[in-house]
């Protein structure tokens, strides 16, 4: 029994059998070495930019993008996010088990769009290898009957007798286009149609007349046509009247009190073709510091008012800068200025009244 006691202690205690070690730590990843991403969720997408070539448009373009979990967990897609809002995302897949595949169904609405497009969709997972991944949508838009450009522009300078902008109709279907006489909303506004090519092309030229406000001005144009999937045509547009002489602000506010002294400046934009002169420029208080200065000759001026800490209008009197103008439609400029009223407090309201105590009631 003894030498058997003498044997276990002695495999116990053998110097053969080293001590437990505890494991080292993992090393660190050395720069630039990639780091394995096959554990975790894996987003492929099968076809991520797709080119839906040329469609008319008003045509709805719908697609579905499949992508597949190539990972070893439960892939989540928590968003899918249209660059606009003329592309739509259907009920996507929310949740794929590995090797399971799912969908993002998009409709992208053409109505309002003409020539190439490029939209994006922005796609939010759990996804270990591409946790944000942009998918692209592509192709060209046309149109039967286009308008180039869609929006049409007049700029009329205020020395012109009249403007006008010319548009492009196009048409891009086989079966030959007519045009009948057009006519305008705004009847400070004409058009005039040109035959290019017989059934193919035409020119709409709309035409502004002066006496005309200044400003702007908009209308359409509206053509008949011998297309049953287009009766009629509108063309809209907008006309930029500009003003001989333009003066901004067109009136200067202070605040109810100038606690330092403040600096204001008047603008006098010339757009005529005949060269400006502003002289006797002037206002009307006392203690306001006024310097003109000419900054482009003829054509831009700047009126520098300069108004001490502590200014304040009398109550009743009208404030007003004026300057005069050789402009003979604008003879005197004038710009209004106007202070704030102070806010009032409201009204004190006295306290309530202290509740009296109650008086002692003597039992007897």
């Amino acid at each position: 029994m003894l030498s058997l006691l003498m044997l276990n202690l002695g495999m116990v205690l053998s110097p053969a059998d080293p001590p437990p070690t505890t494991p080292a730590p993992a090393a660190p990843v050395p720069p630039g070495v990639a780091v394995d991403t096959n554990t975790g969720a894996k987003i492929d997408f099968a076809t991520p930019i797709y080119d839906f070539g040329k469609v008319k448009g008003g045509d709805p373009v719908k697609y579905t993008y499949y992508f597949t979990n190539s990972g070893t967990e439960v892939l989540e897609v928590k968003a899918v996010q249209p660059s606009c809002g003329c592309t739509t995302a259907g009920e996507f897949s929310k949740k794929v088990e590995p090797g399971k595949t799912g969908t993002i169904p998009i409709q992208f609405n053409s109505a309002n769009f003409n020539g190439q497009v490029f939209k994006t969709i922005t796609v939010t997972s759990s996804a270990k290898n591409s946790p944000t991944t942009v998918l692209q949508l592509k192709g060209t838009i046309w149109k039967a009957i286009e308008l180039v450009p869609a929006y049409t522009v007049l700029n009329i300078p205020p020395d012109a007798q009249s403007g006008s902008a010319t548009v492009r109709i196009t048409n891009n279907v086989e079966e030959a286009l007519h045009l009948f006489a057009p006519t305008s909303s705004n009847p400070a506004f004409s058009a005039e149609l040109i035959t290019n090519s017989p059934g193919k092309g035409f020119e709409l030229t709309i035409l502004g007349k002066k006496p005309l406000q200044t400003g702007t001005m908009n209308g359409q144009i509206t053509l008949k046509t011998s297309s049953t999937n287009t009766p009629s045509l509108t063309v809209p547009f907008w006309a930029n009247v500009q003003a001989p002489l333009m003066v901004f602000p067109a009136v200067i506010t202070l605040q109810p009190a100038l606690t330092n002294k403040l600096t204001s400046s008047i603008t006098i934009q010339n757009n005529s073709t005949n060269q400006l002169t502003v002289s006797e420029a002037e206002i009307n208080i006392p203690g306001v510091e006024l310097q003109m200065k000419e900054m482009t000759p003829g054509r831009v001026f700047s009126a520098q008012l300069v108004f001490p800490e502590g200014f304040k209008i009398p109550q009743g009197k009208d404030i007003l800068f004026t300057a005069k103008s050789s402009n003979p439609d604008y003879p005197v400029i004038r710009v209004p200025i106007r202070q704030l009223d102070r806010p009032t407090s409201p009204p004190a309201v006295p306290p309530a009244p202290a509740a009296a105590a109650p008086r002692a009631q003597v039992v007897r």
